[in-house]
This record gives C-alpha cells, structure tokens and sequence, in this order.
C-alpha cells in the first residue's frame, strides 16, 4: 500500500485529474452543445476516452521524470514530499517514464489512425521530448521552462480541437458543428489556460527559490530577483483580470449571467485577491499559498465549461 500511495504521489493525481476533467468537460459540454445534429459526434466515445488516457498517460510520465532529475533541489524545496529513492528506486522511476510515455505515444497513433487526424500523435510525441527537455535542462532557464509548461497546458484543450476534426481555421460553412462558436471558445480556453498556468509557474518559481539557487538554476526571481518577478506575475494577473472582463461584458449582452456571476465570483475575484496577497508575500509559506489558490481559480476556470449545457 506504501508504494501505490507514492507511485499516485508521484504521478501528481490530482493534476492528472484536472487534465482529464478539462478535456471531459470541454468535450461533452462544449463540443457535443454546438453539434448541429447531437445523433452523429464524429468519434465514438471509446475512441475519446482513449484520448484522454494518451494525454494522463504523457502528463505521468512528465511528472515521473521531472522528480527524478529534481531530487536534489526537492530535498532542499520540498523534503517531506520526496519519493524517489526513499519509497521508490531511482531505476523503476525510468522504467515508468518510458513505459507511461510509450503508452502514451502507441494510444496516441491510433487515434490518429482512426481519426486520419495526425496531429494528435506528432504532437503528443513532442510533448515527451519536450517534457524530457524540461526536466534536464529548461526548468532551470530563464522563463523558457514557464512557457514550456505554459503551452503543454494548452494542448490539453487543442489535442480534443483537433479530435474533433476541427482545424485552426475557420469553415465557412459548417458541416457536423458550429465551427466559428467552437473555435471562439477554444481560442478562450486556450489563453486562459496558459496565462493562468504561465502566473502559476512563476509563483512556483518563487516558492522554490532559495533550493534553485543553491543548485545554480537561472529562474526568472533568480536571474531578475523577487520585486521584478512579482511586477511580471502581476502584469498577468491584470491581463487575465482585464480580458476576462471583457469576456464577461459579451457574455452578459448574450444573456449568460449565470456565468457572469460564476465567473466574477470564483474566477476574477480570487485573482483579484491572489493580486493583492501577491504584493506582500515574502515567505515560502506565501508563495505556496498563492500557487495554490491558482490552481483553485483553474478548477474554476475548468467548472465554468458545465454552463454550456444550459
């Protein structure tokens, strides 16, 4: 029991839970609302749920290899959450990342195969080359790693885009869905996917300053110091506050004010407040805190999608 409550520890659950959740949720809520006829989706949901378990399968095996090239920083960062070599050995550690990420990659192709849409499978092997990358070399850089990580959140919402035979142009005359509706939805998820996670790397980058330093990692709190940092993460706070009113102002002239007051209450209102906290954290404890709370405004964010079945 000791080693399967590491190996979930390990893989990070519940992240692997939201991913699943986004793409369930951007699916039957979002996609299958704008069928033209709800009788035909275009896949079975087999073939979907496979998707799915691609996507989880990659996202593990990225976490598995990222705590085993951290296991130094995170005695330093994070000692009580350590695994690697105190649970688990280092060996089976890669013997689960490849075995993970070539699941991922086989379940990946053959959803290309049945869907004719190969940019599922060139994609998500790129995602395991670049989750590799990550671990070894650009979580240490300078912003490089934040963005990386900033966009692997955003194929979470393409990789179902283009399983539904969409492309990133958009028809004229639509044939199974209302393609102009579902790529504006997805272009807003998208962005808010990787602005909230770009804001949510940097805050981690801060928490975890003091053992990246001693490692001589170049993130952006070490390379440009903490004031500076704090000013970039609040310059997107204010982006994804501004755009999200926005967003609001349209969903309110179309009659969502049900998702008006969802959105101001657990979406805009807790980034306001992460802003302000975000001004006078100085401890570890604060910046653990702030990332937390961002990852509840994703949720958040993720929940915000079951409006569309009304």
């Amino acid at each position: 029991m000791k080693l399967i409550l590491a190996f979930f520890k390990l893989i990070r659950w519940p992240n692997l839970f939201f991913i699943a959740l986004t793409q369930w949720l951007f699916y039957f809520c979002v996609f299958e609302k704008l069928l033209t006829n709800p009788a035909q989706p275009p896949h079975s949901n087999f073939l979907f749920y496979l998707l799915i378990a691609a996507s989880v399968l990659i996202a593990a095996a990225g976490y598995i290899i990222n705590d085993y090239f951290d296991l130094q920083i995170d005695h330093v960062n994070k000692p009580s959450k350590v695994v690697v070599d105190k649970i688990l050995k280092r060996r089976w550690i890669i013997v689960w990342h490849w075995l993970l990420s070539g699941l991922g990659i086989l379940l990946s192709f053959y959803i290309s195969y049945k869907t004719g849409s190969w940019i599922i499978a060139i994609v998500n092997l790129v995602c395991v080359w670049l989750l590799w990358v990550y671990s070894t070399t650009f979580k240490r850089k300078l912003l490089s790693g934040n963005i990386i990580i900033a966009a692997l959140t955003v194929w979470v919402i393409l990789s179902v885009y283009f399983y539904c035979g969409a492309n990133l142009r958009v028809w004229s005359d639509s044939t199974i869905v209302d393609e102009r509706k579902f790529f504006k939805f997805t272009m807003l998820y998208a962005a808010f996917a990787f602005v909230i996670s770009l804001i949510r790397e940097v805050i981690k980058d801060l928490e975890d300053l003091y053992g990246d330093a001693q490692f001589n990692c170049r993130t952006m709190p070490i390379v440009w110091g903490v004031p500076a940092t704090k000013v970039f993460t609040a310059v997107w706070l204010v982006v994804a506050i501004a755009a999200l009113l926005i967003v609001q102002l349209y969903a309110w002239q179309s009659g969502w004010w049900w998702i008006v007051l969802y959105s101001f209450l657990f979406v805009i209102a807790p980034l306001v407040y992460i802003l302000k906290k975000l001004k006078d954290a100085t401890e570890v404890s604060h910046y653990h805190q702030l990332s937390s709370y961002v990852k509840m405004v994703m949720l958040a964010g993720i929940l915000s999608m079951l409006f569309f079945i009304y």
